[in-house]
């Protein structure tokens, strides 16, 4: 099957193009499959994404492990939406495996804007807009939520010690390796949270915050959906905000010392994990993780 040209990332990773989701829409859903189809581009990781025409966009599972989040999208967002202040993926018809493809797929409507990595004109506003968000999506009945498995999002840290170990070993002298266990260890060694778990969105990076005309508009890949620490949501403090912004969204959601330094292992987990199996094939992904890292390490108000 032909495919957009593309650095592999993953085994077992399958090629797509406008030509296999022309194909797909003219088998499956042939009312749209006459609009203008074109690839939008990005640094993700497990989906392909074509704008198809105005209004819709067609995501693609790029390998097996993203098969569920469509499936995971419709049960729950929109259970979801009507608690939520900004918008969130509305997700419109879903297609089988077909045309040598082996994967569902959907069709989402489109959501426009810029991500927040160079959409924002005021960090501070976004802190308060994204502190919003996240305390709507914490108040969330989540007696309907489903049970969380051992190292999902959401859990004890200390389920992830070993992955994060093992990659800040692969990293070697590409990273202060004793500065980052430094930090790792002093989240690790934070109370437990014991109060009740809360839906959490789980993957809150710049690539996942939708913005137009310069204010946060949309969360976006909800994968990591799930119930748990609060603190896990906290990972935009390292990877959007710095300084008087990260102080305002900390402030904006009540922040403990002990969940300020979960949070800050979360941060510091997703970036060195990302780093080492990204580093030849994905340099936008390995340079936000980086730059996280960085504000990891230089943030010492941990108290």
């Amino acid at each position: 099957m032909g495919g957009v040209t593309r650095v592999k990332m993953h085994d077992g990773e399958i090629q797509t193009s406008p030509e296999l989701v022309r194909r797909l829409l003219e088998g499956q859903m042939p009312e749209w499959a006459g609009l203008p189809i074109e690839l939008v581009v990005s640094y993700g990781t497990d989906h392909d994404i074509y704008r198809l025409g105005k209004h819709l966009a067609v995501r693609l599972p790029r390998i097996s492990w993203a098969t569920d989040q469509a499936a995971k999208e419709a049960n729950w967002l929109p259970r979801l939406v009507p608690h939520l202040p900004l918008a969130v993926p509305v997700q419109l018809a879903m297609g089988q495996p077909a045309a040598g493809y082996p994967f569902s797929w959907s069709v989402y409507e489109w959501l426009p804007g810029k991500d927040a990595s160079s959409g924002l004109d005021d960090l501070n506003a976004a802190a308060v807009d994204l502190a919003d968000f996240v305390k709507a999506l914490r108040k969330v009945d989540r007696s309907f939520a489903p049970q969380r498995q051992r190292g999902e999002r959401g859990g004890p840290l200390a389920e992830r010690d070993q992955q994060v170990r093992r990659s800040i070993a692969t990293l070697g002298t590409r990273i202060d390796a004793a500065a980052v266990i430094d930090s790792w260890e002093e989240s690790l060694g934070a109370e437990p949270w014991t109060g009740e778990e809360v839906w959490i969105h789980g993957d809150l990076l710049p690539g996942n915050l939708l913005t137009t005309r310069g204010r946060l508009s949309a969360v976006i890949d909800w994968g990591s959906l799930n119930t748990g620490d609060p603190a896990c949501d906290l990972i935009p403090a390292w990877n959007t905000f710095s300084g008087e912004s990260r102080h305002r969204f900390r402030t904006e959601l009540t922040v403990d010392s002990p969940s300020w330094l979960r949070g800050r292992g979360w941060a510091l987990c997703q970036a060195v994990m990302a780093m080492p199996y990204y580093w030849d094939t994905n340099p936008g992904i390995v340079e936000q993780a980086s730059r996280a890292l960085d504000q990891v390490l230089d943030d010492t108000d941990g108290s």
